[in-house]
């Protein structure tokens, strides 16, 4: 919940990997004493990619609403996945 809106993490990823540098991503939320919670992306960039915060919320803002861009963007080497290969989001949030 964003702002009183609904932010669905999927639809969010889904836009993200549009990008054609993100290998993978995984968005959470984070508290926000404003909007009560934002959109957070974690990303892995391509082997060789270069990306900035600002290049990949630009991106965003140009496909979704304003209340479903990502707020912050962290780069990260590597999403962690349980044995089953599914990405385990709450690993994330010390990240």
């Amino acid at each position: 919940m964003c702002g009183g809106y609904n932010v669905y993490p999927r639809e969010v990823e889904d836009i993200i990997y549009q990008h054609p540098k993100i290998l993978e991503c995984a968005v959470l939320s984070k508290d926000d004493p404003d909007r009560g919670e934002v959109p957070v992306v974690y990303a892995v960039l391509k082997e060789g990619e270069k990306l900035t915060e600002e290049e990949l919320i630009d991106f965003c803002k140009q496909r979704m609403a304003s209340y479903k861009v990502p707020r912050f963007v962290y780069f990260i080497d590597e999403i962690p996945k349980n044995s089953a290969g599914k990405i385990v989001k709450r690993l994330l949030k010390g990240v």
